[in-house]
């Protein structure tokens, strides 16, 4: 037999080609195939949104009706750590 990868001739019985290393017979698995990669542009969106939360939050201790304020901050966070949660649960 002569091996595929590199033409050597080995024993028809061989497993692996003794100078390359070679296989001689075809994998019996097939190789796992890799999921894609999710772009960073959620994780990016909450932690720009947990910043604005954090800004909003301190923006209302000076504002002289701080309510909707704090309300937006409140809002904001939720929705950031709600994304921030799924990308956590969904990954596993």
């Amino acid at each position: 037999m002569i091996c595929r990868q590199c033409g050597t001739e080995i024993a028809d019985k061989a497993i692996v080609c003794y100078r390359c290393g070679a296989g001689t017979a075809d994998p019996v698995r097939k190789a796992v195939e890799l999921k894609p990669r999710r772009s960073l542009l959620s994780m990016v969106v909450a932690v720009i949104m947990l910043l604005l939360a954090l800004y909003l939050g301190q923006a209302s201790r000076t504002a002289v009706s701080p309510g909707p304020l704090q309300t937006a901050a409140a809002v904001l966070a939720g929705v950031a750590l709600l994304i921030l949660i799924v990308r956590v649960v969904r990954r596993r």
